[in-house]
């Protein structure tokens, strides 16, 4: 059996989680409004090389990176509400429902 997880939700209605599954990381362009949207701590700002390596965010070394992206750095922290999404002015994030 290969379902999704849903819930019934007073009224009726019925919601189904999407937890996010991937982040695009070439269009981001490292707002954060993601970041500060996420109550679970799911995602990371992390600073980007100019080979392309991601390196941990540092205030004294900012010259090291040519550009800032957000990363999942905790996938298993999301609970599915899509805010990141929903804030996201490039559309990075995919998101898919839990299988059952």
């Amino acid at each position: 059996m290969n379902d999704t997880f849903s819930v019934k939700l007073p009224g009726g209605e019925t919601w189904t989680p999407a937890f996010v599954s991937s982040l695009d990381e070439e269009k981001c362009i490292g707002c954060g409004r993601c970041f500060r949207v996420c109550s679970r701590g799911v995602l990371q700002l992390v600073g980007v090389s100019e080979d392309g390596a991601l390196i941990p965010l540092d205030d004294d070394d900012e010259e090291e990176y040519q550009k800032r992206v957000m990363t999942i750095a905790h996938p298993l922290l999301c609970i599915g509400c899509t805010a990141c999404a929903k804030i996201c002015p490039k559309k990075c994030y995919r998101h898919a429902p839990a299988q059952i």
